[in-house]
C-alpha cells in the first residue's frame, strides 16, 4: 500500500484535484467527511464540543451547528486549538479504519485540508500539496462560497501557512491555470504515484 497525503489551502481546488484521482483510481479517505462522522449525534466529539463551547453550538435537532461553532473559533486561536484537540485524534482513527479496509496494493490518498496541522504529513509515504497564491483563494472563496473578504482571510489564516504546507510536500499541484491543465498535471503526478507504488513492492511480487 502506498499512503498518500492529499491537502491545500481551503480555495485550492484540492476537492477537484481528489476526484480526479479518484477516476485515476486511486483509494480516497475525505477527511471532510470524516469531520462530519465523528460529530454525528450521540459522539463523544460532539458531547465535548458542547461542553467545551456551549449549548449554542448544537441545533434544534441536536445536529453541530457549524456556522455557529465557525463564528467562535475562526477569529480565536485558542478556541480552533481546542477543537482541534477534541476532533483530530477521532478523525485520525476514523481515517485509519478506512485505510485498513483499503486492499494491501491500493495507493491510499488521505485528502485532508489540514494534514500538515495534525502532523499526519510525517506519516504518508507521499505529501500532495496543491497550490494557489492567497489572493487567488481570497477570489475563490468570495466568487464560488459568497464569502466577504474578511471572512475570507480568516478562514485562510486559520490554515497553515502557503510555506508551512509546500515545506512539507513532496509533490506540489499548481491550481491556478484551467481545468484542462490541472487534469494533466494530475495526470503526471498519478503516474509518479504509481512508480513509486511498484517500487516499493517486494520483488518477485505479482
Amino acid at each position: 500500500m502506498l499512503r498518500v497525503g492529499l491537502t491545500g489551502g481551503i480555495g485550492s481546488g484540492k476537492s477537484t484535484v481528489s476526484a480526479l484521482l479518484v477516476a485515476h483510481g486511486a483509494v480516497v479517505i475525505d477527511y471532510d467527511r470524516l469531520a462530519r462522522d465523528v460529530v454525528e449525534p450521540g459522539s463523544p466529539a460532539l458531547e465535548r464540543i458542547a461542553e467545551r463551547f456551549g449549548p449554542g453550538v448544537i441545533a434544534a435537532d441536536g445536529t453541530l451547528d457549524r456556522p455557529a461553532l465557525g463564528a467562535l473559533v475562526f477569529t480565536d486561536p485558542q478556541a480552533l486549538s481546542d477543537l482541534n484537540g477534541i476532533t483530530h485524534p477521532a478523525i485520525r482513527d476514523l481515517g485509519d479504519a478506512r485505510e485498513a479496509a483499503a486492499g494491501p496494493d491500493a495507493i491510499v490518498v488521505h485528502d485532508n485540508p489540514l494534514l500538515v496541522e495534525m502532523g499526519a504529513d510525517t506519516l504518508c509515504d507521499v505529501v500532495v500539496v496543491v497550490d494557489v497564491p492567497v489572493e487567488v483563494q481570497v477570489e475563490r472563496l468570495m466568487t464560488n462560497r459568497g464569502m466577504t473578504q474578511a471572512d475570507a482571510r480568516a478562514r485562510i489564516a486559520a490554515q497553515a501557512s502557503r510555506d508551512v504546507r509546500t515545506g512539507a510536500a513532496d509533490l506540489v499541484i499548481d491550481n491556478t491555470g484551467s481545468q484542462d491543465e490541472l487534469a494533466a498535471i494530475v495526470g503526471g503526478v498519478w503516474d509518479e504515484l504509481e512508480a513509486r507504488a511498484a517500487d516499493r513492492r517486494v520483488p518477485g511480487d505479482s
